[in-house]
């Protein structure tokens, strides 16, 4: 890339994160003027610390669980690595997530340290590209069942239950042709060979073998899924500790509407790390349900503060590392 591109891409990128933050700002600005900034304030500093541990628990809950999925994909593939690495790995990529403008960052971090055991980035890359779309799968059909159940229908908004099923289904329809019929999907792929036939080929072969072996083990995409399901279940119980130490009353069900959505809403890159975005949601949500907009941002701002607190222990495993490199060690390759 010359200097040129390489000046343009870099002030389109900060123009792109100016405008993000933009909007944040504004969102954030627009709600904080319906309110009343000192009883938010109270109401924060009264809240339980007993829920507020237990949240934070909860959360480590979802990382573990995050882990044992990634794990199992990585299994399925026959690439030995032992789940207290990965979980290392997975801390620190949760760091960068939240710590960073995207998530990619934290993509790249769990790419790099399985690249070496599977003897491949393609297919290190392979294994969290599926796991991702797992991810999204489980988040899909959360969002759908709870909008289904959790509220009435004047109630749930825009996004209602018929959109959010249509939404799981296409997504299933598309990952399960990848899954079952990997030489078909790979066929539909071939027309990239164009941009650098030997490069692309070779790493099209490598995708291939990659999804023979995931077609291969049903019961490990069948448990992933039902991890995917179990950490969005996890999180919404994430959320209910927090609205339980804020003695908000909301339901777990009706949690299980905003939650998912939020996260859905959160995938649209138009914010800085959500924010602005996700109060907006939950705002939304909670004065439908009757409760006062204060409530909303307590519990959405409690919960990314309680995140970002978690992710901190993500950023002091990155810079153990950084003074005492470590490859991921290898474990046994059962489950």
């Amino acid at each position: 890339m010359s200097t040129d591109q390489h000046e343009s891409s870099s002030a389109r990128r900060y123009i792109f994160l100016a405008l993000k933050l933009s909007i944040s700002i504004v969102l954030l600005v627009l709600l904080f003027r319906r309110i009343d900034v000192s009883s938010l304030w109270a109401k924060a500093r009264s809240a339980s610390p007993v829920w507020l541990a237990a949240a934070l628990g909860i959360y480590g809950v979802t990382l573990l669980a995050s882990t044992w999925r990634w794990h199992l994909l990585l299994d399925a593939q026959k690439v030995p690595v032992r789940r207290r690495s990965l979980l290392g790995s997975f801390m620190v990529a949760n760091f960068f997530n939240n710590f960073l403008p995207s998530n990619i960052g934290g993509d790249v971090i769990r790419i790099t340290d399985t690249a070496p055991a599977a003897g491949s980035k393609t297919l290190a890359t392979t294994v969290v590209l599926i796991d991702r779309g797992i991810g999204l799968l489980g988040l899909a059909l959360v969002a759908a069942m709870g909008a289904s159940a959790g509220l009435g229908p004047a109630r749930v908004g825009p996004v209602g239950p018929g959109m959010l099923w249509a939404g799981f289904g296409v997504a299933a329809m598309i990952a399960t042709p990848a899954l079952l019929n990997p030489e078909g999907f790979i066929r539909i792929l071939q027309p990239l060979r164009v941009l650098h036939p030997e490069w692309v080929g070779e790493r099209l072969e490598r995708l291939t073998a990659a999804l023979s072996r995931f077609k291969e083990s049903p019961a490990s995409l069948a448990s992933c899924f039902a991890g995917a399901i179990g950490v969005q279940v996890t999180l919404v119980a994430f959320y209910l500790a927090i609205a339980h130490s804020l003695r908000i009353p909301i339901t777990f069900a009706q949690l299980a509407v905003i939650v998912p959505i939020s996260f859905i809403v959160q995938m649209v890159p138009v914010s800085m790390n959500g924010f602005g975005v996700r109060e907006a949601t939950f705002g939304f949500y909670f004065t439908r349900l009757g409760l006062p907009l204060e409530s909303a941002l307590l519990v959405s701002f409690i919960g990314a503060g309680l995140v970002l607190l978690f992710s901190l222990s993500g950023g002091v495993t990155y810079l153990a590392r950084q003074r005492h490199p470590v490859t991921l060690q290898s474990g046994p390759r059962s489950a």
